[in-house]
């Protein structure tokens, strides 16, 4: 006789991340942070980035700060989702890691080595986010 197995629920169990929820959320964190410090350097002092001046995308460093800090104070708003393993903050939290590389992408001319470093942090977010599956039993 064959039996088949039913996947089972734990049911009242509280949700805690973990594996590529919690590096995700880790990673978030620290880069959000990180944007934030970035945007508050931009808005207070503007000799601390190089300028490019033939350079495609061209910003105002003051409102391109304001940009960062907004969304790394998101970004740092979301990871405290991901710590809770929530669905919306999954969904949130790639969305705005999405946000951010085009932001560092955008602002390679006025810090380019640290704008590639957080790029490939936010991929590696970005894939983080996506790959995880549900579990099942738990």
């Amino acid at each position: 006789m064959a039996t088949s197995a039913r996947p089972q629920h734990r049911e009242g169990a509280p949700a805690a991340a973990t594996g590529l929820t919690l590096f995700a959320g880790v990673m978030l964190f620290i880069a959000g942070i990180l944007d934030v410090f970035r945007g508050i350097m931009a808005i207070a002092e503007d000799d601390v980035y190089v300028s490019t001046p033939n350079y495609v995308f061209k910003f105002d460093l003051t409102s391109w700060g304001w940009i960062q800090l907004l969304f790394g104070a998101i970004a740092v708003v979301v990871s405290f989702g991901l710590f809770a393993a929530k669905t919306w903050a999954r969904v949130v939290g790639v969305g705005i890691a999405a946000l951010l590389l085009i932001a560092n992408f955008l602002s390679i001319p006025y810090y380019p080595v640290w704008s590639l470093t957080l790029i490939a942090l936010y991929a590696f977010i970005i894939w983080a986010l996506c790959v995880v599956k549900r579990d099942p039993l738990g």
